[in-house]
């Protein structure tokens, strides 16, 4: 009998332990939530040239020229001023890329290049080393290479021709060289700071309290809605272990505010889970007016000497769709919001009608948003 009650209780721990490890349904990891302060990506941009163009790159543009001129004397090529060149194997371009945290010198990132000028295509050509610069103005990169283009551009002699996605922009992939490694301030100061990606008290509020419940209490303090800041070693080793455990913590994440949001250039309507309605009855009705042409001709009697002509003959025909009524009841949810729109057959465009109407009687517990 007590070996039964000893496997009992057993398996009641292991239920209780298995529970306890199940995170809740609103629990969210840091890493996911926020971002920290410092870390962060830096974009990169540089003008070069693609040579090897098929007879698809540049015309004849000024500028181009001048590039051009400027390649072939930094190999020690002098060309007359007077001189007239064909550059429609060579595109003038823009290239860049972006600058991962923490890249050290010798890795390698992509780059993407795109034609500037009056170049057909890209396809097939090759990008000839070009700087890549910071907002700094320093060097931090150096591209070169050959180009995946995606797109097509086909060209008839009579002038038709079929393009396909964009010939026009490729993709090098590992195609630049990290000469410089951005400063970062990680592992400068006491302390790290976690911006959340939304801005929201309450998750500000959970993220402190997560981290105080486990390093005890002033370890974390929620500065704002947005940010967080944590008490952290200087030493890196145990600052980055610091950082992997937080990052990996899990956080009750605050529920956003409920939004109705309205795209009114594709008719596209998102209704939050949280919305509510207030009672209200809605009806709508529509007017359908169709306009139509049916253009007769005059003929003159004989000997009248009269013209023929067309007489515009148009036919305006007035139709109104009966409106239903339908009615929701105190604290109608988002359920009953779409059964009743279907029941009454909104298209997209009376349901924004609806809405913003509701809206101006104070009905929806929430916030239309319009874009």
């Amino acid at each position: 009998m007590n070996r039964l009650f000893r496997l009992v209780g057993l398996l009641q721990a292991l239920a209780l332990a298995a529970a306890l490890a199940v995170p809740q349904a609103q629990a969210t990891r840091l890493k996911d939530l926020a971002s920290v302060e410092g870390i962060r990506d830096n974009q990169l941009i540089g003008y070069g040239l693609v040579v090897g163009l098929a007879g698809t790159g540049e015309k004849n543009s000024k500028f181009s020229e001048q590039s051009f001129r400027s390649m072939l004397n930094n190999f020690g090529i002098k060309v007359d001023e007077g001189a007239k060149l064909k550059i429609k194997d060579v595109a003038p371009v823009v290239v860049h890329a972006t600058m991962p945290p923490f890249a050290k010198p010798g890795q390698n990132i992509d780059v993407t290049v795109s034609a500037i000028g009056e170049a057909a295509s890209l396809r097939g050509g090759s990008l000839l080393q070009t700087m890549l610069k910071g907002v700094d103005g320093n060097v931090y990169a150096i591209a070169q290479g050959s180009l995946v283009v995606g797109g097509l551009g086909v060209e008839g002699a009579d002038g038709s021709k079929v393009v396909v996605n964009t010939p026009t922009v490729g993709r090098i992939a590992n195609g630049a060289i990290v000469e410089r490694a951005i400063p970062s301030s990680f592992g400068s100061s006491d302390h790290i700071v976690f911006n959340l990606n939304r801005a929201d008290f309450t998750s500000a509020r959970n993220v402190a309290s997560t981290i105080n419940g486990i390093y005890g209490p002033g370890s974390a303090v929620a500065e704002d809605a947005v940010s967080i800041r944590v008490n952290a070693p200087r030493d890196p080793t145990r600052r980055v272990e610091y950082l992997s455990t937080l990052e990996n913590l899990d956080i009750d994440e605050g529920a956003d505010k409920a939004k109705i949001v309205v795209n009114s250039r594709t008719g596209t309507i998102v209704v939050g889970s949280l919305v509510k309605l207030r009672p209200v009855a809605v009806t709508h009705g529509g007017l359908t007016v169709t306009v139509s042409e049916d253009p007769q001709v005059s003929q003159p009697n004989a000997r009248s000497n009269g013209q023929t002509v067309v007489v515009p003959n148009s036919n305006i025909n007035v139709e109104e769709r009966q409106g239903k009524m339908f009615k929701l009841d105190t604290g109608a949810t988002l359920d009953d919001l779409v059964r009743a729109i279907n029941e009454v057959g909104l298209a997209p465009g009376d349901l924004m009608s609806v809405l913003e109407a509701l809206d101006q009687a104070g009905a929806i517990e929430g916030e239309l948003v319009i874009i």
